[in-house]
């Protein structure tokens, strides 16, 4: 045996028969004793001696509940026949639904903006702030911007510029249609244009509102008095230009026809006389002669009309100057009329509508949205496949469940195709009325909605589609148990032809053609 290098340490050698084991002690004293060796395996093996164990635990709790517990089957017995699968016939109303889950909430929420493009200063929120919760309707103060109203109206189109005398278009028919409906004569809707009838219902407007209305431009007053003095001088030009014409037009006064015809008459006689006295004297009769016909001339020409053409020129430029000074007028007086600026109305459609939200602040500086409106009446929505969808339409009625329990009626107001083929459609329906304290505890929540599609009048006797049979005919079948179903093919059945009406959840309506069937009644549906 080679010398071991350790001196202080023990060896275990496992003797060749197994049974024990020998110990050596320190090499250098070469003694030796012995110890079991059970122990030590028992220590290394204990997790297959605890399996080991509890399998024959099992073995003998197996042969003890098998020999006493469980009885043995007698021999020669056999497994029982199988029974009938059954179930009853129903009796009550069927329905096909669709269902769906819905959010209730008010309808149509808007965001409420309002244009201060025409505010010189900072458009500061003044009052007539709402609280959330409240209602706008029509001639209603939404909101205060610096010291102006912000009047509610119905219509769709936003106001987007200021309406004025002169101005036409579609936001003038829409202000003079919400006009009508409020009562207030703001002229035809028919008609597009902004006329001083339009003008003056917006005074109008303002008074129910409580507010004064919209003041005029600065310097406009002085400018309707200068054209007013502007006119009534034109109005005097006119006058003087028409007198002189008039004296133009009146030709030669009766001492200036006198004057002439005298003139006439003297060149007469002296040449009657020149000739009757000294005839010879052609010179003196010559002069007489052509003096006479100068006289006549000039007689003659005061009968012919005068030249007025001058003073013709002069009336008609101060007419002019004069229609021009009146049109001057008119434009400076329709300056003065009162005008709706866009960001001192807001028009909604569907009024009343309930404030949601409110960003706005008395105090602050509008900027953004002022707040969130929607209907005043809450609406409930939800999604449906397309195929399903195709099978719903506006009027039909539905119920969803109410949060206390029980279920509460409401009506489909439109379906709304999805965007493309694969894409599901929108229900929107309207609840039937609810208590306040239902709307509180509804807002905001997602409830089932159950949409009949098809139903039954009142109840009817039904069955699992499993149930039904073809007859040698085609005819529909029903195989009714008569006596014990767990007798399998020995128990007594009969075959009852029935009529088919609506499926709904797997059920089917059944009236018997000849045979008797009755509530609760036991049908086959399997073996």
């Amino acid at each position: 045996m080679a010398e071991r290098e350790s001196t202080s340490e023990f060896e275990v050698v496992q003797d060749v028969s197994g049974d024990d084991a020998v110990e050596e002690g320190p090499a250098t004293g070469g003694s030796r004793w012995r110890r079991p060796a059970w122990p030590a395996s028992l220590q290394r093996n204990r997790p297959l001696w605890t399996t080991a164990a509890v399998a024959v635990v099992a073995l003998v709790a197996g042969l003890v509940v098998g020999r006493f517990v469980v009885a043995p089957d007698p021999a020669g017995a056999q497994a029982p026949a199988p029974g009938l699968v059954t179930v009853p016939v129903a009796f009550g109303a069927l329905s096909n639904d669709v269902t769906i889950r819905g959010e209730i909430g008010y309808a149509d929420p808007v965001e409420v903006t309002l244009d201060t493009s025409a505010i010189s200063g900072p458009a500061v929120v003044t009052g007539q702030v709402p609280e959330v919760g409240s209602e706008l309707g029509p001639l209603g103060v939404a909101l205060e911007v610096a010291g102006r109203p912000v009047v509610v109206l119905p219509g769709e189109l936003p106001a987007y510029r200021t309406l004025r005398i002169g101005v036409s278009g579609p936001d003038v028919v829409q202000f003079k249609e919400a006009m009508r409906a409020v009562g207030i004569d703001a002229g035809d809707p028919a008609d597009d244009a902004f006329d001083q009838t339009a003008a003056s219902a917006v005074t109008t407007l303002y008074a129910q509102a409580g507010y004064p209305a919209p003041a005029p431009e600065e310097g406009a007053a002085d400018g309707v008095r200068a054209a007013q003095d502007a006119v009534r001088a034109a109005e005097q030009a006119v006058s003087a230009a028409e007198a002189e014409l008039a004296e133009a037009r009146g030709g030669p006064s009766a001492v200036e026809v006198r004057e002439a015809d005298n003139a006439v008459a003297s060149a007469q006689r002296a040449l009657d006389a020149a000739v009757a006295t000294t005839p010879e004297d052609a010179v003196a009769v010559g002069d007489l002669r052509d003096g006479l016909a100068l006289a006549r001339l000039r007689r003659q020409q005061l009968d012919v009309a005068p030249d007025t053409a001058a003073q013709r020129a002069q009336l008609g430029a101060a007419q002019e100057q004069l229609a021009q000074a009146r049109r001057n007028v008119g434009e400076a007086q329709e300056a003065v009329l009162p005008v709706l600026p866009a960001g001192e109305v807001l028009y909604l459609s569907q009024l009343p509508r309930r404030v949601d939200a409110v960003a706005a602040e008395r105090g602050s500086v509008l900027s953004g949205a002022a707040m969130t409106v929607s209907g005043a009446t809450l609406a409930l929505s939800g999604t449906v496949a397309a195929a399903d969808a195709r099978l719903l339409s506006a009027g039909m009625p539905a119920s969803f469940e109410l949060p206390g329990g029980g279920e509460h009626a409401a009506t489909i107001t439109e379906v709304t195709p999805g965007e493309g083929d694969d894409a599901r459609w929108t229900v929107a329906l309207e609840p039937a009325p609810l208590a306040p304290e239902q709307i509180t505890e509804l807002q905001g929540t997602n409830v089932r909605v159950g949409i009949p599609v098809g139903a039954t009048e009142g109840d009817v006797l039904s069955v699992p589609l499993a149930a039904l049979t073809a007859g040698p005919g085609g005819e529909s079948r029903v195989e009714v148990v008569e006596g014990d179903p767990r007798d399998g093919d020995r128990a007594e059945t009969r075959l009852v032809v029935v009529e088919t009406g609506l499926a709904a959840d797997g059920a089917v309506e059944v009236r018997p053609v000849e045979d008797e069937l009755a509530d609760g009644d036991l049908v086959v549906v399997g073996r």
